[in-house]
């Protein structure tokens, strides 16, 4: 779409034959199943996906997404379909907006950075620690060790290797950016506390952590151990998740899509779960 002459060529094909119209269903089926089986041997995609659930863990990527630090995203629209044949936006963001990742280089200097997070590690069984119960009633709420014991009790080992999410509700607080930040200057919304995530490096090594909130830290915290520690180790993060609470508390698979970006600290990521 980049060649020149490209936008008067295909004004011209409007203009002369009309804009196409296509039924929306039948476009989107195959340029999904057209991208699915090109991933997924053709055996292996017709006996597993349509037998499972699925969930997207991805809030819509907006203009004004609430963000931690810098500016929040914004949009504009380059070419319409009326005006030029195709339409286009441009957007400008922090790598860090969004449903994201925090790669290791994020807080650590020669740390990994995008292009260098492997594919089995974007593959993860995900498992849900839930506490939105307490963050409803203390919004600097931290997962503890003893909230890990408790799941395992109830659901068994936390797999090597996983997703370890941290689910408070508070995605449902998106849509008011002062709710969902908690406050300024100093922010008040859940996260992990070091005690736990040490305790996950040091007796169940998984892939990454995740959360429902702005930050892998509790919103109130001045130091980010939590990054600083877990990042230093080589693990990955995923910040602003949603739809923790519809997936089971284990059992399901995680699919992270993070884009390789060039020197990337992370970025904005599609995350599913299929279970």
């Amino acid at each position: 779409m980049c060649l020149p002459g490209t936008i008067e060529a295909v004004r011209d094909t409007v203009e002369r034959d009309g804009v196409p119209r296509l039924d929306r269903r039948t476009v989107l089926a195959g340029a999904l199943g057209a991208a699915v089986a090109a991933a997924i041997p053709g055996t292996a995609f017709a006996r597993t996906i349509p037998a499972k659930r699925t969930r997207d863990l991805t809030h819509v990527f907006t203009a004004g997404f609430p963000v931690y630090t810098f500016d929040p995203p914004s949009r504009r629209t380059l070419v319409t379909v009326e005006a030029n044949g195709f339409y286009a936006q441009e957007w400008t963001f922090g790598e860090h907006s969004g449903t994201h990742m925090d790669a290791p280089g994020h807080f650590v200097a020669g740390g990994r950075l995008s292009p260098e997070i492997t594919v089995p590690e974007l593959i993860a069984p995900i498992v849900v620690i839930d506490v939105s119960a307490r963050a409803a009633r203390n919004p600097d709420t931290e997962v503890t060790v003893a909230d890990l014991r408790r799941f395992e009790h109830r659901h068994g080992r936390i797999p090597r290797g996983a997703l370890v999410a941290m689910n408070s509700g508070w995605d449902a607080k998106i849509n008011d950016p002062a709710a969902y930040k908690g406050g300024s200057p100093t922010y008040h919304f859940p996260g992990w506390s070091k005690d736990a995530t040490d305790w996950l490096l040091a007796h169940r090594n998984p892939a990454a952590i995740g959360v429902d909130t702005l930050s892998l830290d509790p919103g109130n915290s001045t130091t980010f151990a939590v990054h600083v520690s877990w990042l230093g180790h080589d693990k990955y993060g995923l910040e602003n998740l949603r739809n923790l609470g519809a997936i089971p508390a284990r059992g399901a698979t995680a699919f992270v899509g993070l884009i390789p970006w060039e020197e990337g600290s992370g970025g904005p990521a599609r995350v599913v779960a299929v279970w």
